[in-house]
């Protein structure tokens, strides 16, 4: 039986390692098609770190503490127990065999056995979860919704069956001798209560069989997942380790900028690429996202467009581009990408067209970042997005038709609207104090920040006033600050995330220009979009400020004691974090830390708040194009809000403000919702605290319209019929 035994393990372990020597050759094939991408190997000391932490302690996993819990004592398994396996190949050819040195350590028998059982206990637990959320329990919109569930249960099953075949060897070794009942307590159990008064010869076959059975499966693992390039559930055990140390921010605070798009406009080579319309297209650090996707759909669960009835699932994305590559490969890798039903295939287009992603999956993304937030093993699924849509709009100019009037009136006007720059400065016109305008020259050195307006918080109403709070706080509290009035352009945020990168970098170079010639420092903004393109993006193009966001700023300043907030606000109020001033650049603290500061205020979390927050729907340009499918972004983050019982819904975002108001007017229209229910910014309820409330009742000089609404005296370009 030992000769046999030896023969099966030994032919089944090369045939394994041949297949998967073979299938990561192909891999590396499939991942240089892809187009080189820079600075991914730069600060390797971070790039390390982010390995050690994410991998190997699970930061992102934990996140699900069960889940989160359940996986990590799988994946030190996986590790730690192929000491087993080598224990395995050695129980074939000697009975008495043990490992060099630690075999003979009481403590490594401990930890074997100790680390056997929370694998065992982790995957049935992993096994548990997965049966209980199974789409047939909880509805369409599981997490594993769309998962293979053949891969899974293949992948659990094995890992049940190697635990199991352990501990049966440990048992076994026991009750025949060759392993000291003190290095193995578990072992010694499992020999009482099944292996005791067995003779020598029955027990030396079964830890044969048993040996060779746990080879067995082993590397039918190694098999099956070598045959099989699709089981990414699986692959991810490898790709994992690089796709973390490659990811764009190594450091972790943040999502950080958008990849640039490396084209000369005025005058682009033969070989510039305007975004992604083909696989290739794709960087290989995009080919290597869709090759490490481990289906566990936490990006799923917690996508606005997917819990709102909408066709985007960022999970599905993932996999469906993942397939795609898979079955396009062969075609590109033997030269004939023309050859083939799937290499021809659009990358974007609906059913009919044979696309392999439909348009409106690409469109109704609002770029809020949960889903790359969540992914355990930081798949960049915005950054493949955002490269689809610049394609579709630079070279296809197929994009949602509303989204073009928005992109008109940018080009034309310098803001979404269409309203002329001079209509910038109106809001400080009935403002009690002066607020220096910079038109000519330099900022002088005695002004310490420049207030960055933007586009909704000098033309839209509801935003207007929060733009008068600041400024009311920043003049109550001594701060220097200036503005750029009608000089001040649109930072080009909803142009980059709808994919017009031409129109982008025009407006984005414009500001810097502007913002240069200045002499700008330090830079307060209220919108997140336009904080988070100064901060992160306009380095890009040669803008590099202190830019803080104004509940920051503010923040600071009442911990300076310059803001004392005074007079009692009694409210219940619940604070909606922006995603482009939270997920984006890991705000949470400073707007709760203004909230806690005024007198009479109660606060009570969403259950979706700070790093799990739900989008308000109007990132991503979404706030321009209309939402015609499921149920509305807005409303579904208004209802999770009402349901605390507040009667202030508080947040930091002019995009939020707007979409949050609507919600709160329609649900109050029908009937939904307490008439006294109000949606403001921080800094009103700061300075409600502060200063008389006649001062922010004064009506706005400025009579602009809605989001969606140009103004009857000011029509902005339209789109061409």
């Amino acid at each position: 039986m030992q000769t046999a035994a030896i023969i099966v393990s030994l032919a089944l372990t090369i045939v394994a390692f041949a297949l998967i020597a073979r299938a990561i050759s192909h891999l590396v094939a499939v991942l240089r098609l892809g187009r080189p991408v820079t600075d991914r190997g730069s600060d390797g000391r971070a790039r390390r770190s982010a390995v050690v932490t994410e991998a190997l302690g699970h930061t992102r996993m934990l996140k699900w503490s069960i889940p989160g819990a359940a996986h990590w004592f799988v994946f030190v398994g996986f590790f730690l127990l192929f000491a087993t396996l080598v224990e395995a190949y050695g129980e074939i050819f000697s009975a008495t065999f043990r490992l060099p040195v630690l075999g003979r350590v009481a403590a490594y028998g401990w930890l074997i056995e100790a680390v056997t059982l929370l694998t065992l206990g982790g995957i049935l637990v992993l096994i548990a979860i997965r049966q209980a959320a199974r789409p047939g329990q909880i509805g369409l919109r599981s997490r594993f919704t769309g998962s293979n569930k053949r891969h899974a249960y293949f992948v659990e099953a094995v890992i049940v069956l190697i635990a199991v075949s352990v501990l049966a060897l440990r048992g076994l070794r026991v009750a025949a001798g060759h392993l000291p009942s003190s290095h193995a307590p578990v072992g010694r159990a499992i020999s009482d209560a099944f292996f005791a008064g067995t003779d020598a010869g029955t027990l030396r076959n079964a830890i044969l069989a048993v040996a060779t059975f746990k080879i067995a499966v082993s590397m039918l693992w190694f098999a099956v997942i070598a045959l099989t390039p699709r089981m990414t559930i699986a692959w991810h055990r490898f790709t994992a380790f690089p796709n973390i140390y490659f990811k764009r921010n190594p450091h972790g605070l943040a999502l950080g900028a958008l990849p640039d798009l490396p084209v000369d406009f005025e005058n682009p080579a033969d070989d510039d690429r305007f975004g992604v319309g083909k696989l290739e297209d794709f960087t290989w650090k995009g080919l290597l996202d869709f090759a490490t996707c481990t289906e566990c759909g936490r990006c799923q669960s917690q996508c606005p467009a997917w819990n709102t009835g909408k066709p985007l699932s960022p999970k599905l994305l993932i996999l469906n581009l993942r397939d795609h590559m898979f079955a396009k490969a062969p075609y590109l890798l033997d030269g004939d990408a023309a050859a083939g039903t799937e290499a021809t295939r659009p990358l974007v287009g609906d059913a009919a067209a044979g696309g392999v992603i439909d348009p409106d999956v690409l469109w109704s993304c609002t770029t809020c970042g949960a889903c790359v937030e969540q992914c355990p093993v930081d798949i960049e699924h915005i950054d493949h997005i955002i490269d689809m849509r610049r394609y579709q709009v630079l070279i296809e100019s197929s994009f949602p038709s509303e989204a073009g009037v928005m992109m008109r009136n940018l080009e034309s006007a310098g803001n979404p609207w269409g309203l002329p720059a001079s209509k910038r400065s109106d809001w400080i016109a009935d403002l009690p104090f002066e607020v220096r305008v910079i038109s000519d020259g330099r900022i002088p050195d005695e002004v310490e920040w420049l207030f960055w307006v933007g586009c909704a918080g000098a033309l839209e109403d509801r935003s207007v006033k929060v733009t008068k709070a600041v400024a009311e706080l920043l003049h109550t509290a001594g701060v220097s600050f200036a503005v750029l009035g009608s000089l001040e352009g649109c930072t080009g945020d909803p142009a980059r995330r709808i994919g017009n990168e031409y129109l982008y970098q025009e407006l984005g170079k414009a500001n810097v220009e502007l913002l240069n010639s200045k002499a700008v420092k330090k830079i307060v903004a209220t919108c997140p979009h336009c904080f988070n393109t100064i901060a992160n993006e306009y380095p890009q193009l040669g803008g590099n400020y202190e830019t803080v966001h104004h509940t920051q700023l503010l923040a600071r300043l009442v911990d300076e004691g310059k803001l004392v907030p005074v007079a009692p606000v009694e409210s219940n109020v619940t604070y909606h974090d922006p995603c482009y001033l939270g997920r984006h650049n890991k705000v949470y603290t400073p707007p709760r830390e203004v909230l806690s500061a005024i007198q009479g205020l109660t606060q009570t979390e969403m259950h979706r708040c700070k790093d799990r927050g739900f989008c308000c729907g109007a990132g991503g340009a979404r706030m321009w194009m209309e939402e015609k499918i499921g149920k509305a972004v807005n409303v579904e983050r208004i209802d999770e809000a009402l349901s605390t019982g507040a009667d202030v819904v508080s947040t930091a975002c002019p995009y939020c403000m707007v979409m949050l108001s609507d919600a709160v007017d329609a649900k109050k229209a029908s009937g939904e919702a307490h008439q006294h229910v109000e949606v403001l910014d921080v800094a009103q309820l700061l300075a409600r605290s502060l200063v008389k409330p006649e001062v922010l009742a004064t009506p706005s000089p400025v009579e602009s319209p809605p989001f969606a609404s140009p103004s009857a005296a000011e029509e902005p370009v339209t789109a061409e019929a």
